[in-house]
């Protein structure tokens, strides 16, 4: 009988957030526009559960045109209005709105290498894997760091928090605990930062 690899423990059973966890979480992403997509993502998140977010997101790429910046930032309230009736997302007007500011804020950085090279300038350079997912903290210095920065270049819904969230799923830390195999993996092929 085949025993299943071990894992961090909020993957739990279900299907689509072992995939998740699995290939996606803490793999270092780079480009500049997945990073934002994420981004929004991950404010969408705040106040709910990832699974929730990851249950809607092929709805959020439908509803934002594929997370593509330069079309969101030219919407308006009649965009707003028809987002707010999507069923398929979060309806938060706050939120939306939020999104469409930063894809303003994106385009108003320069686009994709300049977010991703601000991004990346608050990965730390000294990560020891979490034993527990009780050592993983809400929030660090790196994450407040890059909140401000972001708040700096306009963007919204992006706290220290939220900021933690996107640099763990976007690879900035590796916080697969020691025991999962995910974390021997990406520890091992180089690709986290050290």
């Amino acid at each position: 009988m085949e025993t299943s690899p071990a894992r961090c423990g909020w993957c739990g059973a279900d299907p689509l957030y072992v995939a998740y966890h699995d290939t996606e979480w803490g793999v270092p992403l780079r480009d500049g526009r997945a990073l934002w997509e994420l981004l929004q993502l991950e404010g969408f998140q705040a106040g709910l559960s990832w699974i929730t977010i990851l249950r809607k997101r092929e709805a959020f790429r439908r509803a934002f045109a594929g997370f593509d910046p330069a079309v969101v930032a030219g919407w308006g309230e009649a965009e707003v209005a028809r987002l707010l009736g999507d069923a398929g997302i979060v309806r938060h007007r706050g939120k939306i709105e939020a999104t469409i500011g930063n894809a303003r804020a994106f385009l108003d950085l320069g686009g994709a290498e300049p977010f991703a090279d601000l991004v990346w300038r608050h990965a730390p350079q000294d990560h020891a894997p979490p034993r527990t997912m009780a050592q993983v903290p809400p929030k660090t210095a790196d994450s407040i760091a890059l909140s401000k920065a972001l708040s700096r270049a306009g963007f919204r819904f992006c706290g220290p928090t939220t900021a933690y969230a996107f640099m763990q799923s976007a690879g900035l830390v590796n916080d697969h605990v020691a025991a999962c195999f995910r974390q021997r993996i990406i520890a091992e092929t180089g690709s986290a930062p050290r």
